[in-house]
């Protein structure tokens, strides 16, 4: 990424981005497909407030993200998909486990019919992938570094204010979209609130390499401290992400490497041989977060800024991509039929059928980390009969993958592997 905005002097667009993140740039990218059937161009503006390089930007940094098999349909549609396959590490197989107890449950492609359950990216990977898209495509308007000021609307338009190189400028469109994270300035400037669930617990991530090959498993393991996951990346390495309470990541976090590999070989076991190398290690807060309102007037909040979930079965960005999907496939209706983009029926649609999927997410992520996180000797057992019987009923495994695939609930054409 080379964070180089391209030359404009236009202030007028279709639409509005906040927030050039995965959810934002991913959204540019989609609706820049629009173009392709259509005249006049449908513009994109993109406002970020970080400088563009995976260095620096917080959605880049060296974290990866699980892009479950309905958000790799969605990438593929918009023809992302054949120059990020290359970076990506299949996920083959779902191994879930209670540590101490005798429950498993294995989801497996072969079961479900697929080439993968999902992939696990590297952040940095996709954010290259993401920003020379925006590079190359005259559609899109990059503004970065810029800072939203203020941002006003009426029945036909939206307009901002922003700093960028010391002077305001003044962007309008039809619709807006945050998708400015948790900490949205969308929201505080439009006076959304957002009802939050604070876990207490942090999320340790780091990748390691373990003794032996993973074959494309992911791992799940829940214990009494909480989830703790492994994915499989390229290399042979593996993405950890291991919630803890704050005190004790903190403790974990500076520990010397054997030390620390010490500790997650423990909580972890042998199923990948003795671990043999630790990368960097970061903590984060957890908690599960949603906007009081999807939508005011022409604005649209998606992603974290809409929703913030725990990250215990990977959720999180998929559940981002399908909010794209489905408002790039209705502002693309709309724009073809000549339609007003930013028409209040229309965007009420979406925020009712988005509806469904985020709060079966909200549901899923937090009945396991509510379950799982427990070492009640009578909820013990009870959770080991759930896992058996995950495992020896088809029905209720096919459930359960097409949830972790992204394959519940309506899809959209994007989904679907078609174009918009």
């Amino acid at each position: 990424m080379n964070g180089m905005p391209k030359e404009n002097t236009d202030s007028n667009f279709d639409v509005i981005i906040i927030g050039g993140g995965l959810a934002g740039a991913s959204l540019a990218c989609t609706l820049s497909g629009i173009n392709k059937e259509t005249s006049p161009p449908f513009k994109i503006a993109v406002v970020e407030a970080h400088v563009q390089t995976t260095d620096s930007h917080p959605s880049y940094d060296d974290r990866t993200v699980a892009i479950s098999y309905g958000s790799r349909n969605i990438f593929d549609s918009m023809g992302l998909w054949s120059s990020l396959a290359s970076h990506a590490e299949s996920i083959d197989t779902i191994h879930i486990s209670d540590r101490g107890h005798f429950g498993v449950t294995r989801l497996t492609k072969e079961q479900e019919g697929v080439e993968a359950l999902g992939y696990v990216l590297e952040n940095k990977r996709l954010g290259q992938h993401l920003y020379q898209a925006i590079d190359n495509s005259p559609f899109i308007t990059l503004f970065c570094p810029a800072e939203l000021v203020s941002l006003q609307q009426d029945k036909n338009q939206v307009s901002i204010d922003m700093m960028i190189d010391g002077k305001k400028q003044q962007l309008k469109g039809q619709l807006l979209v945050a998708a400015d994270g948790n900490n949205s300035q969308v929201k505080r400037l439009l006076n959304i609130g957002s009802s939050q669930k604070t876990y207490q617990q942090t999320a340790l991530i780091t990748n390691v390499t373990p003794g032996k090959k993973h074959h494309h498993v992911a791992y799940e393991r829940f214990t009494d401290s909480g989830p703790l996951a492994f994915l499989p990346m390229q290399g042979n390495r593996c993405s950890v992400v291991w919630t803890l309470s704050p005190e004790r990541a903190e403790s974990l976090k500076v520990l010397d490497e054997t030390a620390f590999l010490a500790q997650l070989q423990e909580r972890f076991g042998f199923r990948l041989g003795q671990f043999k190398r630790v990368g960097s290690r970061q903590i984060y807060p957890l908690s599960l977060q949603s906007a009081t309102q999807m939508v005011q007037g022409r604005v649209v909040i998606i992603g974290n800024a809409a929703h913030s979930v725990h990250p215990v079965a990977g959720q999180g960005f998929n559940l981002a991509l399908r909010d794209i999907s489905l408002l790039s496939e209705m502002v693309a209706d709309a724009y073809r039929a000549r339609a007003d983009i930013g028409q209040s029926a229309m965007l009420q649609r979406y925020a009712l059928l988005r509806e469904d999927d985020v709060k079966r997410v909200y549901r899923f992520t937090d009945t396991l980390v509510k379950m799982f996180s427990n070492a009640i000797a009578p909820l013990a057992h009870f959770r080991s009969l759930s896992l058996l019987m995950v495992d020896l009923v088809p029905d209720i495994k096919h459930q359960l993958a097409n949830q972790s695939m992204g394959l519940s609930g309506r899809l959209t054409r994007l989904a679907r592997g078609l174009r918009l």
